[in-house]
Order: structure tokens, then C-alpha cells, then sequence
């Protein structure tokens, strides 16, 4: 059974994202509820979930890229 401090209602998690998942980088779990029923659990990422970056957001260009240059890198 979960204790209270890991259940959280869906409306304090959108008010409070950022405390959350601060919390959850530092590797605590929660379940997340809405009108009393269990919807999601979210928990942090471990060295055994394999993470593959598609898009690179931060190499974004203004106006758009070639599709040639998008279907290369496929």
C-alpha cells in the first residue's frame, strides 16, 4: 500500500510540476489520482530504460529544414 506522502491529485501536480519533478529526478515515485481513482504512476528514469533522442530541439532552424536533409539522417 502507498502512503499519502506518494499520492498526489491531478490538479496539484498541474499546479506544481516543477516541485514534482524535481522530486522525481531525485528518484521518488507518485501516483497520481483524479476524483479518487488511481490514472498514472510517474517514477523516474533509471540507467535500464534505454533513451534514444529522435529530434534535437535545440538544433531547431527557423523557416524549416530540407526534407532531403530530414529523410538522410533517417
Amino acid at each position: 500500500m502507498k502512503s499519502m506522502e506518494n499520492i498526489i491529485g491531478l490538479k496539484d501536480l498541474r499546479q506544481n510540476m516543477s516541485t514534482y519533478i524535481n522530486k522525481v529526478s531525485k528518484g521518488n515515485e507518485y501516483v497520481v489520482i483524479k476524483k479518487s481513482q488511481p490514472v498514472f504512476k510517474i517514477v523516474p528514469i533509471t540507467d535500464e530504460d534505454s533513451w534514444e533522442p529522435i529530434v534535437d530541439f535545440t538544433k531547431i532552424i527557423r523557416g524549416g529544414v530540407d526534407i532531403n536533409d530530414v529523410l538522410a539522417k533517417l
